[in-house]
């Protein structure tokens, strides 16, 4: 079950005592094969949440369109926007039973929630099978987050801004990509700030061998 559960890439989320940050790398893989050097693995789901995804592709890409979906009708129908905590709880519950319908291929799917609502930041991790864990400071997921976590523990403390978990969580994703081969390709990073949703790293890495 461990193995079945294991993600390849490396995502990130950071709690900052004026938002939060969240990073990813661009790598798609199949097993040793690198299928795509340029997916995006961060989406804004709202004006207010961002999520990173980690997993099967087809099972994380259209979780992300039905919450998305599940966003709008709530608030159409309760006419109020769904607070960071409630929409952690919905996708948590959609993770939950994507995992335990019976499938020839595993329906894994992993997200780092951040959003800002009325109660102030938040981050939360929902785990491959539907578990939900409020942050209070740093996570990271998929098969790189070793090394991503090797420099959040050395670089991270609960009074850095926005500006140096930037920095913090480049550093994390390039230790990353630099040992996990499903790792890689460039990466992005988003803040989310009372501000709003900014993307403010995007960055692509070409490899090529020139003969």
């Amino acid at each position: 079950m461990e193995q079945q559960l294991k993600t390849g890439t490396t995502t990130i989320a950071m709690v900052c005592k004026d938002g939060i940050v969240l990073a990813a790398d661009r790598r798609a893989t199949a097993g040793s094969f690198i299928i795509d050097k340029n997916i995006t693995k961060i989406h804004e789901i709202s004006d207010n949440m961002v999520l990173t995804m980690a997993g099967s592709v087809s099972d994380v890409q259209l979780l992300v369109k039905f919450i998305k979906a599940e966003l709008r009708l709530k608030k159409v129908r309760s006419r109020r926007d769904m607070t960071v905590k409630e929409t952690a709880n919905l996708l948590a519950g959609m993770v939950y039973s994507n995992i335990r319908r019976f499938s020839v291929i595993p329906g894994i799917s992993q997200f780092l929630l951040g959003g800002k609502d009325s109660e102030g930041m938040h981050v939360f991790d929902i785990f491959p099978d539907g578990s939900i864990t409020e942050v209070s400071d740093y996570v990271s997921s998929g098969s790189g987050s070793v090394m991503a976590y090797g420099v959040l523990e050395t670089l991270y403390n609960k009074n850095i801004g926005v500006d140096e978990g930037i920095k913090i969580a480049a550093k994390s994703l390039n230790a990353a990509i630099q040992r996990d081969s499903a790792s890689g390709s460039g990466f992005d990073i988003v803040t989310v700030t009372p501000k709003g949703i900014k993307r403010v790293v995007g960055k692509q890495i070409e490899k090529k061998v020139e003969l």
